[in-house]
């Protein structure tokens, strides 16, 4: 899901960084030191998870754990995403540096709507809620991921059409294994530390 150098348009990819940059400043200025150690650990596991690729097509598909972040931090969920976007830019070649932004937002605001959603409902105070909630978020978050992608590569002109389509119909089993692991997750965590799931809401 990693848009690299040299393929979009000049315009949207400036335009994604000052939107990024943006809601990461925002961000990072309203950042207290409690939450730097949870921010780390989901900078790790997206970090780890991005890095598996399965080919598929004229495209590979890869696990995000986006919804899976946006559950645990919550508003926060950006920051981890663009921090292991950057750590595998540089690391690894993966993606690029000039389409930071542009990767940042397309599995970034993902995250935060995983959040939004996980806590739609009050289904996180229902018996056996987490698991619903967190599978509907970790599902929609790759949903939406892809949707970006699609639009994303479709701004660079006809000649990606068959591209964002074949990346949109890619993903497509990824939210379901998505949605498994996230509301597995979303589970566990409920039942072993609640707190986790409450402090997130705040």
């Amino acid at each position: 899901m990693h848009i690299s150098d040299g393929i979009l348009p000049a315009g949207v990819v400036a335009a994604a960084a000052l939107a990024g940059a943006g809601l990461a400043a925002a961000l990072l200025a309203r950042l207290d030191a409690d939450r730097i150690p949870r921010i780390a650990l989901c900078t790790s596991f997206f970090f780890v998870a991005s890095l598996v690729h399965v080919p598929v097509g004229p495209t590979s598909v890869h696990l995000l754990l986006v919804g899976l972040v946006g559950i645990i931090v919550g508003r926060w969920a950006f920051l981890p995403v663009l921090f292991g976007l950057l750590l595998q830019a540089l690391l690894f070649q993966h993606g690029g540096l000039t389409t930071i932004g542009v990767n940042a937002l397309i599995m970034g605001l993902p995250a935060y709507a995983a959040w939004w959603i996980f806590g739609l409902g009050g289904l996180l105070g229902r018996r056996g809620g987490a698991f619903p909630a967190g599978f509907v978020a970790g599902a929609a978050a790759v949903e939406l991921a892809a949707g970006l992608l699609a639009l994303f590569l479709l701004s660079a002109g006809e000649w990606f059409r068959g591209g964002a389509v074949a990346a949109f119909v890619a993903h497509q089993p990824v939210a379901l294994i998505e949605g498994i692991v996230t509301g597995s997750a979303a589970a566990l965590i409920k039942k072993v530390e609640p707190r986790i799931l409450e402090e997130s809401r705040a």
